[in-house]
C-alpha cells in the first residue's frame, strides 16, 4: 500500500507538472497572443494617428496677414512725404583723360606720346554723389542747396530728382567757408520746394530726420531718425587741402548721415528743413576716430543768409569787426573781476584781445579786454554768437554794439565797411 500510494504520489506529482506545464504553455500562448495583440494595437495606433496627422494637416486653415493696428500717419511719416520730393542727389561729373587706352598702358606707352595722337580725348565720368535741396522756384528755374565740397572741382554736374528725372544742373555760386553751394536747374520737372524754419528755436532732444542720398543715387531719398544733440556746437572747418577755414557754428544731431549725404536736409517733425547736412564737419571733427551718431548740419538760419548772396553775387562777402577775440567762460571768474572788472552777474560774453587797425571795431573804440554781450540788442555768449550776428548782416550795415569797458556798460554803433577777406590777405 505504501508502494502504491507512493507510486501513486509520483505520478500525480509527474501529472501536476505536466498540468503546470501546460498551463505555463497556455498562459505564455495567452501572454503572446495578448502581446501580439497590444503590438499590433499599438501599431495600428501609430498608423491612425500618422494618418490623422496627415490630414489634420491638409485641412488646416492658411496662415493669412491682419490689418495693421497702427492707425493713420505718424508724425515722421508725414515729415517726410512733405519734403521728401524736394530733396535730390546731386551727381558731380568730371573729365577722365581716355587718350591712353587699355592696349596702350598694357605696352608701356607714355601719356606724352599718346597725348600727341589725334584720337586724345575726354570724357565725363562721375566722380563723387551728394545730395541738395530744392528750397525756391523762381520764374522758369528752381534753386537748389548743396555742399561745396559736393560739386568741387566738378566739370559738369546733374540732379537726379526724387521720382528718377535726371536734369543737368548750373553752379550758381560757392562758399567753402560754410561749404555751401547754390545749383539752378529748370523748374519745369519740380514738383516741390523745401520750407526753412528758424534753426535758433531749436531745443536738444527735439526729434530731427535726415533724408538724402547715403552712398550715391543707388540709397536716394533715404530717411533716417534721430534727435537733436546740441543746437549749436563748434566746430574747425577745413578746405578740400586741409587748410584751416576757421570755427564753424553747427547742429550735432545723432540722425545717420554718411557719405552722400552731404547736402542733404535735416528736418523737424513739422517737415521743415532746420539745416542741411554735411558729412565733410563730421569727417573733420573725429579726426581719425571712428565714432557713432555724431553728425553735423549746417544751421538753417545760416544756409539762408550765405543761399541769398551766392543768388546774387556768387560768393559771400562777411563783415567783420576787426578783433581777436576769447569766449568769457574761458576766463577764470578770478580774472574777469580784477583784469576783466565785469560784474559776477555777466556769464556770458566775448573778450577783446586785440583789435585792428582801420577796422569797425578801431572806429568803435573798442579796446583789449572790453567785453562784449550784445549785438543789436540780442545776448551774445560767444563766439560763435558774434560770428553769427555779423554774419546775418551785410557790408554797409550799421550795427550796435553793447560791451564793459572799464567796467562800465556802453552801446554805441557802428558801420560793417571790412570784410573778412580783408583781415585775411
Amino acid at each position: 500500500m505504501l508502494g502504491l500510494d507512493r507510486k501513486t504520489h509520483s505520478d500525480d506529482t509527474r501529472a501536476d507538472k505536466k498540468n503546470s506545464l501546460v498551463k505555463v504553455g497556455v498562459v505564455a500562448l495567452v501572454a503572446g497572443l495578448v502581446g501580439g495583440g497590444a503590438g499590433a494595437a499599438g501599431l495600428t495606433y501609430f498608423m491612425n494617428e500618422t494618418e490623422t496627422g496627415s490630414t489634420l494637416t491638409s485641412n488646416s486653415t492658411p496662415v493669412k496677414v491682419s490689418d495693421t493696428n497702427v492707425k493713420g500717419s505718424s508724425a515722421a511719416t508725414k515729415a517726410f512725404s512733405k519734403t521728401s520730393a524736394a530733396v535730390v542727389s546731386v551727381i558731380n561729373l568730371q573729365k577722365q583723360d581716355d587718350s591712353i587706352s587699355g592696349y596702350d598702358t598694357l605696352f608701356g606707352q607714355s601719356s606724352s606720346s599718346s597725348s600727341s595722337s589725334s584720337s586724345s580725348s575726354s570724357s565725363l565720368e562721375t566722380a563723387s554723389e551728394g545730395s541738395g535741396v530744392i528750397y525756391k522756384t523762381s520764374g522758369k528755374y528752381a534753386y537748389i542747396v548743396t555742399n561745396n565740397h559736393v560739386v568741387e572741382d566738378s566739370n559738369a554736374l546733374q540732379v537726379l530728382l526724387s521720382d528718377g528725372t535726371k536734369l543737368t544742373a548750373k553752379l550758381i555760386g560757392t562758399d567753402d567757408i560754410s561749404d555751401l553751394a547754390v545749383l539752378r536747374v529748370k523748374a519745369d520737372k519740380v514738383t516741390d520746394v523745401a520750407e526753412f524754419a528758424n534753426s535758433n528755436e531749436l531745443k536738444t532732444g527735439e526729434t530731427v530726420l535726415a533724408i538724402g542720398s547715403p552712398m550715391g543715387t543707388e540709397y536716394a531719398t533715404s530717411v533716417t531718425q534721430g534727435i537733436i544733440s546740441a543746437t549749436k556746437r563748434e566746430v574747425e572747418s577745413t578746405d578740400e587741402d586741409g587748410n584751416e577755414l576757421g570755427t564753424a557754428t553747427v547742429i550735432q544731431t545723432d540722425a545717420a548721415i554718411n557719405s552722400g549725404n552731404s547736402g542733404g536736409a535735416l528736418i523737424n517733425l513739422a517737415g521743415q528743413v532746420v539745416g542741411i547736412n554735411s558729412m565733410k564737419l563730421s569727417s573733420t571733427s573725429t579726426s581719425e576716430a571712428t565714432v557713432e551718431g555724431m553728425g553735423f548740419a549746417i544751421p538753417s538760419n545760416t544756409v539762408v543768409t550765405i543761399i541769398n548772396q551766392l543768388e546774387t553775387k556768387g560768393k559771400v562777402e562777411r563783415p567783420a569787426l576787426g578783433i581777436k577775440m576769447l569766449d568769457l567762460s574761458e576766463v577764470s571768474v578770478s580774472d574777469q573781476s580784477s583784469i576783466l572788472d565785469v560784474p559776477s552777474s555777466v556769464t556770458g560774453g566775448v573778450v577783446v584781445m586785440s583789435v585792428v587797425k582801420n577796422t569797425p571795431a578801431a572806429k568803435l573804440g573798442l579796446e583789449k579786454y572790453d567785453v562784449i554781450t550784445k549785438i543789436d540788442g540780442k545776448t551774445i555768449t560767444d563766439t560763435g554768437d558774434l560770428r553769427d550776428a555779423l554774419y546775418a548782416h551785410k557790408l554797409g550795415d550799421t550795427i550796435k554794439v553793447t560791451r564793459y569797458h572799464n567796467g562800465k556798460v556802453q552801446t554805441s554803433e557802428v558801420k560793417l565797411t571790412t570784410k573778412t577777406s580783408d583781415l585775411n590777405s
